[in-house]
């Protein structure tokens, strides 16, 4: 697949329908996660607009910054700190409406209202976390959550 992206409109659900298929093609045998990780984030930033997006890989007893598209971020977070430190530590998809009301929220960057945190899982365990933050307040969903599950799934 060329590197070109076709950005969608229509409702969110539309436009990840159209996005699957074309992240699927862009990382379809390349076998470097990091290379993989950094497509994606370009393209869920391309075609969502989102304030930042990107990961962190599970090093040791901590997440350490990974590819991203947006504005400066924290280099490394504790497991169990944070949004992302919590899904990590969990093992599970984190929806934050309000970052402010989340206990022990880890203010990277001012701008993030809401946020959701996929983990990426291979052979049970979490070995990166998917980080989407928004400048708005209740942006995420399940729809988010689903799409965004399907699309680290295809490391």
């Amino acid at each position: 697949m060329a590197e070109e992206l076709y950005i969608a409109t229509g409702s969110k659900e539309e436009q990840y329908q159209a996005l699957l298929p074309q992240v699927e093609a862009l990382i379809a045998g390349e076998g470097d996660l990091i290379a993989n990780m950094a497509n994606l984030s370009a393209a869920l930033k391309a075609q969502f607009d989102f304030l930042w997006v990107g990961f962190y890989l599970a090093k040791g007893n901590e997440l350490v910054l990974g590819p991203f598209q947006g504005p400066l971020a924290c280099t490394r977070i504790a497991k169990g700190k944070g949004v992302c430190g919590t899904a990590w530590e969990r093992g599970e998809t984190l929806i934050v409406p309000d970052v402010d009301a989340f206990p022990g929220h880890i203010a990277c960057n001012s701008s993030a209202k809401s946020e959701i945190v996929v983990p990426v899982i291979s052979n049970g365990d979490v070995i990166a976390v998917l980080d989407v933050d928004s400048e708005y307040l209740n942006h995420f969903d399940q729809v988010d959550a689903a799409y965004l599950g399907q699309l680290v799934k295809l490391f």
